[in-house]
Parts: C-alpha cells; structure tokens; sequence
C-alpha cells in the first residue's frame, strides 16, 4: 500500500509517522516544499530518495492508495481538493479549512467522487475517552488549557478547541438542543471560551483558557452518583466514595495513549477494506465551531 504523507511538521513527526513507518506492507512517501526537512526526516525514517517528494504533483505520480494531510490548515482546501480528484481516500488533520464554506466543499466533494475523506479527531480513539463512553453522562466538563497563548478567535477555535468541541459532540448522551457561548477578547484576540450544550438530562461544558497558567487536558464525566476524570489523556480516576487511580502504562506509546495510531490504523483497514468512510458526521463538528465563531465575534463587535 502506497501512503502519501502532506507536511512534515512536529505532529507529523512525533505522532503519525512513527505509526506509518512501522506498519508492515505500507510504501511510505513524503512531501513537503522544504528540502532540508524532507531530506532530514526522511533519512531519520529510511525513507529512499524515490519516496521524498517537494511538490504535490510528483507524489500524486507515485499512484498513491492513500494520504495523510499535515500541512497547515490555510491549504487543506487546496490539497484535499487534489487528492479527492484524483481518487486518493484521504485523512486530514483536523480541521478540514477555516471556513465552513471550504470544509463542506470538500465533503461534497469526497462524496461525489465516492472517495474516503476521514478528519483527525483523535480523541474518539483515546482509551480514556471511549471508556467515559460507556459511564453515566448527565454532566460532562472537557478543559483544554494553555500557557500565554491568546489567539485570533477563528485560528483558536477550528485549530485547538475543535477538540473540545469534537469530543462533547462524541459523549454528549442524546440530541443537543441548547448552544451557550461565553467568551473573552481583548484586543482582538480570545483570552479564554466557555460552551455549554444541553439537552434532555444533560449538560456538556467545553472550556479553554490561553492565560491559565497551565498546559493541561482534563475530562471529568458524572451522573449516578459517580464520577470519571481523565487527566491528559493518561491518567484515569473513578470516583464512587474513595477514588481508583489508573494510570498509562511505562511502555504504552504516546500515539496509542492519545487514540492516534488507532485512527490511522482503523482509516487505513478502511482502505484495504474498499470502505468508503463519510466526513459528514465531522462537518457537523466544523459547523458547531462556526456558530462558536460567530457567537465570539458577535461579543467582540
């Protein structure tokens, strides 16, 4: 199987490509407009000069069975649209594009040409989180915080709370009926976001503060008079009168603990399978983030 990977940068490397250049029976090609880097990660990987590309043309030439995209958000659009066309299922990091209007494009666009089109929402394979999946969830609190990090409203949204977002959508017990957004900006730029969605017996609430003094992951779902915290995607603590910690084993790699090599290994049983997977149910995310995004820069105006 030839799999195409699209950018080279950090996530690429700490995340994805230990995954692909360890699965056995995958051709791994790479591409990315920068010599330097494509020389450097592909000798890290043994990567032979025939599978180094710098242009998207040259690897599409290589007659790819798949793709991965890593390139930076603002040219999703333009590479997933290639890759569509030219028939190659394809998995994004999230999010598709900017703006919801390119995102359903390229929806459209892969279910026209019956061609997979798969977003990186990795934390619905993180084993923490699926397990919440099977707890009571009549209140679910997701906070995904950062060190000194304000950002334009719309680059923060679809490229970090996207996940927030994406894994309320995922836990939330029943139809969503009620959107609440609370949000500070300050000279143009958001400080911190609150979302609350609700629904019959339940409340989510998605919270990211970029001043909190602290890089920190925390999902807590209860009800029953119980209680399921997951701290950074590694440590696990049931609450039902003394709390049970468990923790992420020594040797379990950090792609498998954050649900990534489980997303790219089921994508590409997907491939093998002849399945066409749908990114419907991911624009469904994209458009819960631009209603986000409007509902900020409402409050900003």
């Amino acid at each position: 199987m030839k799999v195409g990977c699209i950018g080279l940068g950090d996530i690429a490397q700490k995340a994805y490509l230990p995954v692909l250049a360890l699965r056995p029976g995958v051709e791994l090609h790479l591409q990315t407009r920068t010599p330097a880097t494509l020389d450097r990660v592909a000798e890290s990987l043994h990567v032979p000069l025939e599978r180094r590309h710098t242009t998207l043309d040259s690897l599409l030439a290589a007659n790819l069975d798949a793709a991965f995209v890593h390139a930076p958000t603002l040219v999703h659009p333009e590479i997933v649209t290639r890759l569509l066309q030219a028939g190659v299922p394809t998995y994004v990091d999230k999010p598709l594009a900017y703006e919801l209007e390119d995102s359903a494009r390229l929806v459209a666009l892969a279910e026209e040409r019956a061609v997979s089109l798969a977003v990186g929402f990795n934390r619905r394979h993180a084993p923490g989180y699926t397990q919440c999946a099977d707890h009571p969830r009549e209140l679910i609190l997701m906070q995904k915080n950062r060190i000194g990090l304000p950002e334009e409203p719309r680059a923060m949204i679809l490229d970090d709370f996207i996940h927030v977002v994406d894994t309320l959508r995922f836990l939330v017990p029943g139809e969503i009926d009620d959107v609440t957004v609370r949000a500070r900006v300050r000279d143009g730029l958001l400080h911190h976001l609150v979302l609350q969605l609700a629904g019959d017996g339940f409340t989510a609430l998605g919270v990211m503060n970029r001043l909190s003094g602290s890089a920190e992951e925390v999902l807590e779902v209860s009800g029953q008079d119980t209680k399921r915290q997951v701290v950074n995607l590694a440590e696990v603590v049931d609450h039902k009168g003394q709390p049970t910690v468990r923790r992420r084993g020594d040797w379990v790699p950090v792609a498998r603990q954050r649900g990534i090599e489980q997303a790219v290994l089921a994508f590409l049983d997907a491939v093998r399978a002849g399945k066409v997977l749908s990114a419907r149910d991911a624009l469904e995310t994209h458009e819960l983030c631009e209603r986000v995004v409007r509902a900020v820069q409402e409050r900003s105006a």
